[in-house]
């Protein structure tokens, strides 16, 4: 095989690695909202620097739970699951000027569990109304079990 045959193998090698993980990812985006009810929301991993600790995700809400999946992660299972029945909204704020760079006409929603806990939640005001109502359509006595 002579140097333009190699060259050509090598370029093709380098265009599948490239494609791979995208078609990956965009597969695995088609596989999250096949059931519908998916929207953007980063949600904030670490609070030890102000404005910062924010990861890009997708929300999907699965039958009484809302699950939260990292954008540019290989894994088929959700990082953080919120489930309807011990987790209520908490205050919602706008973003400060640090955090506005990344999260540009969003709102940032706090999601507390019964237990204490807290995550924040940024995502478009569309999409945090129907967080909202879908947080307050549970059925009656679901939160008293």
């Amino acid at each position: 095989m002579d140097l333009l045959g190699v060259s050509e193998w090598v370029l093709l090698a380098l265009a599948v690695l490239v494609l791979l993980p995208v078609l990956f990812l965009a597969g695995r985006r088609r596989w999250l909202s096949r059931a519908g009810g998916v929207f953007d929301a980063s949600l904030r991993l670490t609070t030890t620097t102000p404005g910062a600790g924010w990861v890009l995700g997708v929300a999907r809400y699965s039958g009484d739970n809302l699950e939260w999946f990292r954008v540019f992660s290989p894994s088929l299972r959700p990082k953080v699951i919120f489930p309807r029945s011990i987790t209520h909204a908490g205050s919602q704020r706008d973003p400060d000027p640090i955090e506005a760079l990344t999260l540009a006409d969003q709102r940032i929603l706090t999601m507390e569990y019964a237990d204490g806990d807290s995550w924040e939640l940024a995502m478009s005001a569309a999409s945090l109304t129907g967080l909202l109502s879908w947080l307050e359509s549970a059925p009656p006595g679901a939160r008293y079990r």
